[in-house]
């Protein structure tokens, strides 16, 4: 697998398979000359001659279900990669095959395509001119390509090469056939592309990720932020707030084993020091009681104090996140104890007093229900969303 995995790409019928084939040197991918692609699903090519390996996609059918199936099943293939570190589909270069005999690029084709390989944001990417038999036409279909990804701002970047291929023998007439063109030239491009996409998977994957673990850890927060508007809503002394502390204990937990913190002394640390700056800080109960002096607020207590309750669980969740991620980052130390302290009281102060309020204005314009605490939760999860660190 450290050889490198190249990604082919393109609308059914362009002649993915037969490209396969043709680098390869065998007959491995299955072809047809019917109208509809012959590849189902994805697949794994290798062999001890190639550079590299291949790997062979669904092809982008007319119809929207099935084009939609083929983008899809190149996604949930990179994502589940990706999440369980599986090497071989990794993804290092792309070809992405388009038909040198329909003598434009559609727009939709490389919708298609920025779809489907999403994931692999920075990845290199060669544009395939398949079936380039007339040789006037080559010159013409690559500024096609190009004209067409340069409307593509986004996606433009990674054009790195484009390539017309003849990948069989294409007969003429009886007495001439159009030899395989453009093979050599394409393996070579590839390979000279490998270091360089090796290294734009690797950022791929990192930022997937970490994405991932934010997404993770938001929704951590708002489950834990639940818990706190039901603890907060019952008729329990709520000055000392002493209630929350095993649900923010946990939330903090939780948060660290999503980004992987280490388990040690000094992660110890740094988790009771997160506790500590919690509900029962003198930050937490300096907001508190900021907080119950709003005026023209025409809710319960009972409500009021479980807003407030699921706002600070939010922040303390939201907060610990943004510790742990830069840790996680090799931006910050466990062992910086105090900067994680300041941080996290920073988040219970004027701008979490503000968000606080403006939360609580919200469930009191909403009204109440049977099922106040998720409605709070609700709504205090949409506020703190702009938490999330970019």
């Amino acid at each position: 697998m450290d050889k490198g995995n190249i990604l082919v790409i393109g609308n059914s019928g362009v002649g993915k398979s037969t490209l396969v084939n043709a680098v390869l040197g065998e007959e491995r991918a299955e072809t047809s000359r019917g109208i509809s692609g012959t590849t189902k699903e994805l697949k794994i090519y290798s062999s001890d001659s190639a550079p590299f390996n291949i790997v062979d996609s669904v092809g982008f059918e007319p119809s929207w279900r099935k084009r939609t199936q083929a983008i899809n099943a190149v996604k949930k293939w990179s994502k589940e990669g990706a999440k369980g570190n599986e090497p071989e589909k990794r993804i290092d270069v792309i070809w992405f095959c388009v038909d040198g005999t329909a003598g434009k690029l559609f727009p939709q084709t490389i919708e298609s395509l920025s779809r489907a390989t999403k994931m692999w944001a920075s990845v290199p990417v060669i544009v395939v001119i398949t079936k380039s038999y007339a040789e006037p036409e080559r010159k013409e279909n690559t500024q096609i390509v190009y004209n067409a990804f340069a409307r593509q701002k986004k996606f433009s970047k990674n054009l790195k090469a484009v390539i017309p291929v003849v990948a069989w023998p294409y007969q003429i007439t009886d007495d001439y056939a159009v030899p395989p063109q453009g093979i050599i030239e394409l393996i070579d491009t590839t390979v000279e592309l490998l270091p360089e996409g090796r290294k734009a998977a690797d950022r791929d994957i990192a930022s997937f990720k970490l994405k991932r673990k934010r997404a993770l850890s938001h929704a951590t927060s708002v489950s834990f932020s639940t818990l706190g508007a039901a603890v907060g809503a019952a008729p329990l002394p709520f000055a000392d707030a002493a209630p929350l502390c095993a649900i923010e204990t946990a939330e903090i937990k939780a948060i660290s084993a999503i980004y992987e913190i280490k388990s040690n002394d000094d992660s110890s640390r740094l988790i009771e020091s997160l506790i500590e700056v919690g509900t029962v800080s003198l930050a937490a109960k300096s907001a508190i009681s900021a907080l119950k002096l709003i005026p023209g607020i025409n809710i319960a207590g009972s409500v009021l104090n479980a807003t407030i309750a699921a706002c600070i669980v939010m922040a303390v969740g939201e907060g610990s996140r943004f510790i742990f991620e830069k840790v996680y980052l090799g931006e910050a130390s466990v062992s910086d104890l105090e900067w994680a302290k300041r941080l996290l009281e920073s988040r219970l102060a004027d701008n979490f007093i503000s968000k606080a309020t403006e939360a609580i204005e919200a469930v009191s314009e909403r009204g109440t229900s049977s099922n106040v605490s998720q409605i709070i939760s609700d709504i205090v999860s949409a506020i703190f969303k702009d938490e999330t660190p970019r």
